[in-house]
């Protein structure tokens, strides 16, 4: 079992930036990928980017070159840098884990990102 915590979501103007954290409550290393989704009011949870173990990354088109993740496996943290947000971004962002070897997966309980005009 593993505990995801995220952090770091707020209220921002559009243009502006955050950083959203996922702490891991033990070692990340077996995890990957790891990802963030997002939900906004009234629509589906959607994948908004991926990070393996190794580091390789995969976004959403929506968020390519505006959005980075990444990870820390020696502190079990992953994080998301959203730059130049919009406010189609806005949404609950939640931190997701998969095992590679037992296939379970895992999620936090989410963090409101809020852009406003």
């Amino acid at each position: 079992q593993v505990q995801l915590v995220e952090s770091g979501g707020g209220l921002v103007q559009a243009g502006e930036s955050l950083r959203l954290s996922c702490a891991a409550s033990r070692n990340i290393f077996t995890l990957s990928p790891m990802a963030w989704y997002r939900q906004a009011p009234g629509q589906q949870r959607e994948l908004v980017a991926t990070v393996t173990t190794n580091g390789d990354t995969n976004y959403a088109d929506s968020v390519k070159g505006r959005f980075t993740i990444s990870r820390d496996n020696a502190k079990n943290m992953v994080y998301l840098q959203m730059n130049s947000l919009k406010l189609e971004d806005t949404a609950v962002y939640y931190c997701n884990a998969r095992h590679r070897v037992t296939g379970a997966t895992y999620w936090g309980q989410g963090t409101q990102v809020t852009v406003s005009s």
